[in-house]
């Protein structure tokens, strides 16, 4: 028998070093877990036993780091694959990929912008229609940060969204990167998330970053959440309807009694625009494994 699995309300990262921990019980609060299937495809031994023992309980999202959507070297099908294998063990409904690139024959452990050109949707939409092919799903694409601007024959929102009605496919959208931009490159982070396909958004991540003293913001996952991009959060709510949305932390990761105090404050935001707006939560599809 098929059973629906469900995202919504406020989710967390899951690193490897939590797994013992989250194996035992998830922390109540956390709806959902996301993470790398790179970082665990092939992983046996306890590591593989504590996964099994979290999915069994708590729904599990795969947010991808290296499939080079947008990268010139040959997509990586066995990857897909696997990915795809994963994805049915651990009955995980929304896989998701950042919109840039990370390998040109070789790992180059960034992610690093695409060209805002036709040129480029028409090649990430049909490298993304091979992954659905193979996964039977929509995927969701990633808003990335970046720091030098690409070519630009397209704005950046008139780009996301090309290729996400070009290549039929979901986006997930990150606040943060919203603001890191926004900041960096001089633009209204609310115009540029209400220019935004609302209706593809499956789900949000937030996460902390690093300010530099030249004022320039680095996206590192790896500092507490500033109040600017809760603020952003809150008005993307306002915007679009609340979704899904998962916290981020890479590394500087504290205790879990501090990031609840986070994932407190997303919850929180969501049940009180949903009163306000009479109860729609514009969660995510549940989708059928």
């Amino acid at each position: 028998m098929c059973n629906k699995v469900k995202i919504q309300g406020a989710g967390l990262g899951l690193r490897r070093s939590m797994a013992f921990q989250f194996s035992e019980t998830t922390p109540d609060g956390i709806d959902f877990l996301e993470v790398a299937p790179e970082n665990w495809i092939g992983i046996g031994g306890r590591f593989a036993k504590q996964l099994r023992a979290i999915t069994e309980r708590t729904p599990l999202i795969a947010h991808g780091l290296s499939l080079s959507i947008g990268g010139p070297a040959p997509l990586d099908e066995d990857l897909v694959h696997a990915i795809k294998d994963f994805m049915a063990l651990h009955r995980v409904p929304i896989y998701s990929e950042h919109l840039s690139y990370s390998n040109d024959g070789g790992q180059l452990y960034d992610l690093l912008p695409l060209p805002f050109t036709e040129e480029t949707v028409n090649y990430v939409a049909e490298r993304v229609g091979r992954v659905q092919d193979i996964l039977g799903q929509r995927i969701a694409l990633e808003n990335a940060s970046y720091y030098l601007s690409p070519k630009q024959s397209l704005t950046e929102p008139e780009f996301i969204k090309a290729v996400v009605e070009k290549a039929d496919c979901n986006m997930l959208l990150d606040v943060n990167n919203v603001y890191v931009n926004s900041v960096n490159h001089n633009y209204d982070p609310m115009a540029f998330i209400r220019d935004m396909p609302a209706e593809r958004i499956v789900y949000l991540h937030v996460a902390g970053h690093y300010l530099e003293d030249d004022g320039i913001i680095v996206d590192t996952h790896g500092a507490d959440i500033v109040d600017p991009v809760w603020a952003l959060l809150d008005q993307t709510y306002q915007t679009i309807g609340i979704r899904p949305t998962l916290l981020e932390r890479d590394f500087n990761i504290p205790p879990i009694d501090e990031l609840m105090k986070e994932i407190g404050h997303i919850k929180t935001t969501q049940k009180k625009l949903s009163h306000i707006s009479g109860g729609n939560s514009g969660q995510a599809h549940a989708l059928i494994l």
